[in-house]
């Protein structure tokens, strides 16, 4: 089954993702954060006590028997860089502002922050490499994705059709309102797929994120893919949602390591 438990901690994994890795989508239960952040909240900058939100974190890494130790993570900005973690980052070290993270170091675990974004989840199994990728609206359409697995090719050699790719828990198509200044992007970004990837329903726009990204690693000839469909919005039981509780909510993480 893709979900998971742990004591209360309650995470969601990959089918495919199964082999020399460790892997979690974790959603917001099994925490120690009162409300808006009930209750597994990993993100710093929410308001949250950062005593509560280091609690969590290592819940949610004991949970993949992952040293707190052992991560490496970012400022997510929306962007495209990508940043190779050859060793966990010292707390006393600043964050690198970038949206991907890649590491082929199994004494590294990468975490990344969402509450209605894409995480997307990058494994190598034949050049032992893993990777995550964060992507809303804008990092969708600059092309993140598309980015992370570039790198991959770049730095470790790895060839697209050897890349299993996961698009996890993010808003769906069904709750991704979004204006003409949006469409417009989507429509330079993707050209002739945009009208695939612009939805109508009683009279408003929608953006399918999880369609648009499994397109953008498609170009880059990656076919192994798995889609969670796994809408944040429409289940904020599980899930932290930015837009379906008005911005006053956690972030919950996701986790991948090499073993």
């Amino acid at each position: 089954m893709p979900f998971q438990s742990h004591s209360e901690i309650r995470y969601f994994q990959f089918e495919q993702l199964g082999q020399g890795l460790t892997h979690g989508v974790f959603t917001r239960r099994g925490g120690v954060s009162p409300d808006p952040w009930a209750s597994l909240n990993l993100g710093s900058t929410v308001g949250d006590d950062i005593q509560r939100v280091r609690e969590n974190r290592r819940l949610a890494l004991e949970t993949l028997a992952r040293d707190p130790a052992s991560v490496y993570d970012v400022w997510q900005v929306h962007g495209i860089e990508v940043a190779i973690a050859e060793a966990p980052r010292p707390p006393e070290k600043p964050h690198l502002q970038a949206d991907v993270i890649l590491t082929d170091r199994p004494e590294v675990t990468l975490m990344m922050r969402f509450a209605d974004c894409v995480p997307i989840m990058l494994h190598d199994p034949i050049r032992k490499v893993v990777g995550i990728a964060h992507a809303g609206w804008m990092g969708t359409v600059r092309g993140t994705v598309r980015y992370a697995v570039e790198a991959m090719q770049k730095r470790y050699g790895s060839r697209p059709a050897d890349i299993q790719a996961a698009i996890g828990p993010s808003i769906g198509p069904d709750h991704y309102d979004v204006g003409p200044d949006v469409i417009i992007q989507v429509q330079k970004a993707f050209r002739s797929d945009a009208s695939n990837l612009i939805l109508e329903n009683a009279g408003l726009k929608k953006f399918d994120l999880w369609a648009a990204n499994r397109l953008l690693l498609e170009r880059t000839g990656v076919r192994q893919i798995e889609v969670a469909g796994l809408c944040t919005a429409c289940h904020i039981e599980d899930w932290y949602s930015h837009r379906a509780e008005n911005g006053r909510t956690g972030r919950f993480g996701a986790i991948i390591a090499l073993v």
